[in-house]
């Protein structure tokens, strides 16, 4: 609709006008350029351009709320932008953007999807992260097109209050993106030629084009599959490259693009009217919330410590043993025995490797505190010897933090170092509670081998203090990951990394925005052909957990990931309403991905799904085997309205897979295999029967459904090639037609080879494969 569509000119500029020298910048500062700079820009709809937000008229706004509506800027030179930003009303309003795409590129009729996201329904400015890398590359655009998708009120029309868009355009910068991007469509063009003749046979176009640019068309190994598959039709020999490729990791890429599929697994004695049975409580422990769980990986023993049983506070201390399924009760009452007293809301860590266990924190109702226990003391529980020893009354006076509670404890066993961030600081009732202005703990670290505790950052708005919060750490990248928690009133959504060599806090998404920011790490783990494969494919993808209260968080530092089981979220304040999902973080894409969602509510819908999967709940534990790829949840909080008192004993395991390369092998054997046969079935029934039963039957996964029906189904090909010969015999006696020409059903056998051959290719890294799009496709209708 052309009375939507404004163009502007203008230029991009920095706060300054300085000159950027392009060899004077690194790459991490050439980023944080793109984030700050602002581009300047004129257009018709002039509205946008000036941030009025007490103005109703200062907008650009649709005819109507139906697509095509959108939006296009046109810069006054090509420039590399990183963000764009949005100014608002300044108040709520029925026609600001609750959905919307960006798009960009050099001509306004040749553009791609660079983001897709929505904006809050509130007064405050949001910034964006536009892509702007192809394969580690910035490239550059002239145009930046805004298409509206749905506003905040159903039926009201849509509204662009004011846009800044941020980045570079000093031609010293954007030359040698501009000619590094012509070069790079001049490549990938040839490329979808060199696809295009060889699918059509013209191989004499191919090769002379091959020669003449240089230019491969993909890895030697795929051109190797084709020749193999395609040209000669040598299966076994294609069987035996696809098992060379999985053998030296080629799939692993693949395998790790691809969703996990959770089973949850029950442990423990169940009733039929309740979720576990009470009368095995002394062989176990009993329901409780607000307790701590660690793992020691190397003995396969979990051991769990306190917690809140919904009327007194526990000092009970037990061992779990995984592979003979035994619960052990090591101190009834830990106080009783050098340790420390019942308690909640307190943090505990395991040192695998010295076998110690260190507790920190807990919980005091306001008519407890008083100065004299106001202190926080200090455990170390040593496994080998069973005994508790109090490293210290009150770690405050040590140089460490005040007595706190629902805050973060982790272990960095190789320097034999503890991290501690968060937790309110517990005050006297006089000036607790009542004090509108809480006190929330920094972020200190605690020596062991010389007991020793260091402040290395005060609550402060780099590091915004929190509690019930999730933090871990990476112990090879050496680095803290925080999220989420509650500070006051306030939910949080932001996602910081802590360099606990350098001290210093990297920003990976500020929580204002619902994309995680490609450009807030200094590694950019969202560059190369990974990210322009999944940015945006799928809003599940884009998505981040929701602001969060007692989220349960674990690390993996082998696949490098970071999942989450949800507790308590800001939009479900009510405690009966909170739902259960699942979600991992990869670390090195910047990506979050929701496993799995149950939006079910109802205690006869959860009675019926007590041994299937856990019911939702927040204030619980969740610890993770990292060798064995295995997570441990105890207990919790089902937030009844009717049962405030209630808590959980129910003990569950967690296991994510994804298709292993053996599987992923076995698929694509059987893949060439029915091929082989559809061939055999065309001009020799008798070898493709015995082939099916013999070497298809054998690569069957009788697990799947779908590939056991489609296996029952080729037998029917035989009967169908021996209608087909029978019409062909009485069409030649008819009408006396020549038989097909050895040439056509050559060409048949190419195409269906070729079409064999695409789909193993997507097994493959992407860097090592053809072209995915096709050269007929760039052809416009009209």
């Amino acid at each position: 609709m052309y009375q939507n569509y404004a163009i502007g000119w203008g230029r991009i500029a920095d706060s300054n006008n300085s000159v950027i020298e392009r060899n004077s910048y690194s790459r991490k500062q050439f980023k944080k350029r793109l984030q700050c700079e602002r581009v300047n820009f004129f257009i018709l709809a002039v509205n946008i351009y000036l941030d009025k937000p007490s103005d109703q008229s200062s907008r650009w706004s649709s005819d109507s709320n139906h697509p095509p509506q959108f939006l296009v800027l046109k810069l006054e030179q090509p420039a590399i932008v990183g963000s764009i930003t949005f100014g608002k009303y300044e108040k709520t309003h029925v026609c600001n953007l609750k959905k919307f795409k960006v798009f960009c590129g050099l001509s306004d009729d040749l553009m791609i999807e660079v983001l897709e996201s929505g904006l809050k329904n509130d007064h405050v400015p949001e910034t964006f992260n536009l892509k702007n890398e192809i394969d580690g590359h910035y490239f550059p655009c002239r145009f930046i097109k805004i298409v509206p998708l749905q506003t905040w009120g159903s039926s009201f029309n849509f509204s662009i209050w004011h846009v800044q868009l941020n980045g570079v355009d000093e031609w010293e910068v954007v030359q040698p993106c501009m000619n590094w991007f012509n070069t790079y469509r001049e490549k990938e063009t040839i490329r979808l030629c060199l696809k295009h003749f060889r699918q059509r046979q013209y191989d004499e176009a191919y090769e002379a084009l091959q020669k003449r640019t240089r230019v491969d068309l993909e890895h030697p190994i795929l051109t190797e599959l084709h020749n193999l598959l395609v040209r000669k039709g040598n299966y076994e020999a294609c069987e035996d490259l696809i098992t060379k490729a999985c053998e030296e990791g080629m799939f692993d890429e693949y395998i790790s693009d691809q969703d996990y599929k959770p089973k949850w697994m029950p442990i423990g004695p169940f009733s039929e009217s309740g979720l576990n049975d009470s009368d095995s409580l002394d062989g176990r422990p009993g329901m409780r919330g607000g307790h701590q769980m660690a793992l020691d990986v190397h003995s396969e023993t979990l051991y769990l410590y306190g917690g809140w049983d919904g009327n007194q506070d526990l000092a009970d201390l037990w061992a779990y043993h995984v592979p003979s399924k035994q619960w052990t009760c090591l101190c009834r009452n830990s106080a009783e025995e050098g340790g420390p007293s019942a308690r909640s809301c307190h943090k505990m860590c395991l040192d695998y490797d010295r076998k110690q266990i260190f507790t920190l924190g807990r919980y005091l109702d306001s008519s407890m505190r008083t100065e004299g226990n106001l202190k926080s003391d200090f455990y170390i529980y040593d496994i080998e010897s069973c005994k508790w020893t109090l490293i210290t009354e009150d770690t405050a006076a040590m140089g460490g933090p005040k007595l706190i509670f629902d805050h973060q404890m982790v272990i960095d066993m190789e320097q034999q170092t503890l991290y501690v961030f968060g937790g309110r600081v517990l005050t006297c009732a006089s000036e607790g509670d009542r004090s509108s202005n809480p006190q929330f703990s920094g972020l200190y670290s605690y020596y062991v081998p010389t007991n020793t505790w260091t402040k290395l950052m005060d609550d402060c708005s780099e590091l915004r203090s929190r509690i019930a919060h999730s933090m871990l750490f990476h112990p090879r990248k050496r680095v803290l990951f925080i999220f989420a928690g509650q500070r006051s009133k306030e939910y949080l959504n932001d996602f910081l990394m802590y360099y606990v060599d350098e001290r210093k806090v990297e920003v990976i998404q500020d929580g204002s925005s619902k994309d995680p920011s490609p450009t807030g790490r200094p590694d950019n783990p969202m560059s190369g052909h990974l990210h322009i494969r999944n940015f945006l494919k799928d809003p599940s993808k884009r998505s981040i957990p929701a602001a969060g209260f007692t989220q349960r968080a674990t690390l993996d530092p082998d696949s490098d990931e970071i999942h989450v089981l949800s507790g308590l979220s800001k939009d479900k304040e009510k405690r009966d309403n909170v739902k259960n999902s699942f979600w991992v973080y990869n670390i090195g894409k910047n990506k979050w991905s929701c496993i799995y969602k149950n939006e079910n509510s109802g205690q006869q819908y959860w009675s019926k799904m007590q041994h299937l999967e856990p019911v939702p709940r927040f204030a619980h534990q969740l610890v993770y085997d990292h060798v064995r790829k295995v997570h441990y949840l105890f207990g919790g909080n089902p937030g009844k309205e009717g049962l405030p008192k209630m808590r959980l004993d129910d003990f569950w395991c967690l296991q994510l897979s994804r298709p292993s390369p053996t599987n992923l092998l076995r698929r694509c054997k059987y893949l060439i295999r029915k091929y082989r046969f559809q061939e055999l079935a065309a001009g020799d029934s008798q070898s493709a029967m015995v082939f099916l039963q013999r070497d298809l039957a054998a690569v069957i996964d009788q697990n799947d459904e779908q590939e056991t029906q489609e296996f029952h189904l080729l037998a029917s090909t035989l009967f169908k090639c021996g209608e087909e010969e029978e019409d062909m015999f009485e069409s030649q006696s008819l009408f006396s037609l020549p038989e097909p020409s050895s040439s056509a059903v050559s060409s048949e056998n190419y195409r269906k080879r070729t079409e064999l051959f695409d789909q193993l290719v997507d097994y493959f890294p992407y860097t090592m494969t053809q072209p995915k799009g096709n050269l007929v496709d760039l052809i416009p209708l009209c």
